[in-house]
């Protein structure tokens, strides 16, 4: 259950939104190796935001996965979304950061119940 929250200080229209989520979302899904049927994407655009001391173009991520997630895959998921994100929002990539959690399924409610 892939779930990532990406915020920006750039406003977001509903278009560009919808591209970002369905590009992040199939990225997620290859990369971890999880079907798209399970990811979760948000974002939030033009939240108040300083980065280095200024208030450019900048975004933070949060990525929370049951299993997925390490060593050997966060390095590319950094890059896709750093990708993604300087594309459609030319944010550079030396503004965004990345948190992963890769959690237990117990820790994980879904459909009522946990995994």
């Amino acid at each position: 259950m892939p779930q990532l929250s990406l915020t920006t200080n750039v406003p977001v229209d509903a278009v560009v939104a919808a591209d970002i989520i369905k590009d992040c979302s199939r990225a997620l899904a290859r990369l971890i190796g999880k079907p798209e049927s399970y990811v979760l994407v948000s974002i939030s655009g033009s939240v108040p935001m300083s980065f280095a001391a200024s208030e450019e173009p900048a975004a933070y991520g949060e990525l929370m996965s049951i299993g997925g997630l390490g060593p050997g895959v966060n390095g590319k998921l950094s890059a896709a979304l750093a990708d993604i994100l300087e594309a459609k929002l030319s944010i550079s990539r030396s503004r965004f950061y990345v948190k992963f959690d890769d959690v237990k399924g117990f820790n994980v409610g879904f459909n009522g119940s946990t995994f």
